[in-house]
């Protein structure tokens, strides 16, 4: 055996290498990673978030920077659920709580205003059969890393568990969930300004 067991186990060798980190709270994911990872993004930033809105609070000056991204070559879309749909309604009496999912969106779409005074990012609201998929998981995309979010019951997104992910290969786990947010993109409808 060229490695001790011991070694085997704390290395990662199979797909679970693009696992860069686990947590087990969405909000337990400091927000500098977020930061890090908008500003070290050149390709593209894809906020598949249902709602999207921690991004505008807890990102200083979110609208300069994806201004700035944009402006470099960066693509950058949005895909949000739509504040006006059945899921949405009933998201919300799961939820409960005071700061609704369509409220939380339309705190996006304000901002998506404001970024688009120059009219180069994207946005889209997935469509009402994709919604139920959508709302269930949020997929942040950032070039080859992304930071998901699955859903659990009853629980605000913040509250949810949340994986980094950093492409290592094909068919990977960060490529199912890319080809999942892309999917979801592919059905959607533009946000009308």
């Amino acid at each position: 055996m060229i490695w001790p067991r011991a070694v085997q186990d704390r290395v990662k060798s199979g797909h679970d290498r693009e696992l860069v980190q686990a947590y087990p709270y969405r909000s337990a994911c400091p927000s500098t990673v977020w930061g890090d990872l908008t500003e070290g993004a050149t390709e593209q930033i894809y906020l598949a978030g249902y709602t999207n809105y921690f991004f505008w609070l807890e990102q200083p000056a979110f609208v300069d920077t994806l201004r700035r991204k944009i402006d470099a070559g960066c693509r950058v879309r949005f895909l949000l659920g739509d504040p006006d749909g059945e899921v949405t309604r009933q998201r919300e009496m799961v939820e409960d709580v005071a700061l609704t999912v369509s409220t939380r969106v339309r705190i996006t779409l304000e901002h998506l205003e404001r970024l688009n005074a120059a009219g180069r990012a994207e946005a889209r609201f997935s469509s009402h059969e994709d919604a139920v998929n959508h709302v269930s998981l949020s997929v942040f995309r950032f070039d080859q890393q992304a930071l998901v979010t699955p859903h659990l019951a009853r629980l605000v997104g913040h509250d949810s568990p949340l994986l980094h992910l950093r492409r290592q290969g094909d068919g990977g786990m960060f490529d199912r969930f890319a080809e999942h947010a892309e999917e979801l993109w592919s059905r959607g409808a533009p946000v009308s300004a």
